[in-house]
């Protein structure tokens, strides 16, 4: 699980970026608190191959992305 909540773009990107190219995992859990980082991370998983669902509670999102 990656927590990018308190982080302002482009770093919450740039973290699950790093985490796709290393591990290239079939699941990942994002952690975020701004909507447009849920954008962003959303637009950088599908170019990358990943299904993205994402829920909000109390202002958070929780992402999950898989191949």
């Amino acid at each position: 699980m990656i927590d990018t909540r308190g982080l302002s773009c482009p770093m919450p990107v740039i973290m699950v970026q790093k985490a796709i190219k290393k591990d290239a995992p079939a699941q990942l859990e994002v952690l975020a608190d701004a909507r447009v980082a849920v954008e962003n991370i959303t637009r950088l998983a599908n170019h990358s191959g990943y299904q993205v669902s994402v829920a909000e509670a109390d202002g958070e999102f929780t992402l999950t992305l898989k191949k």
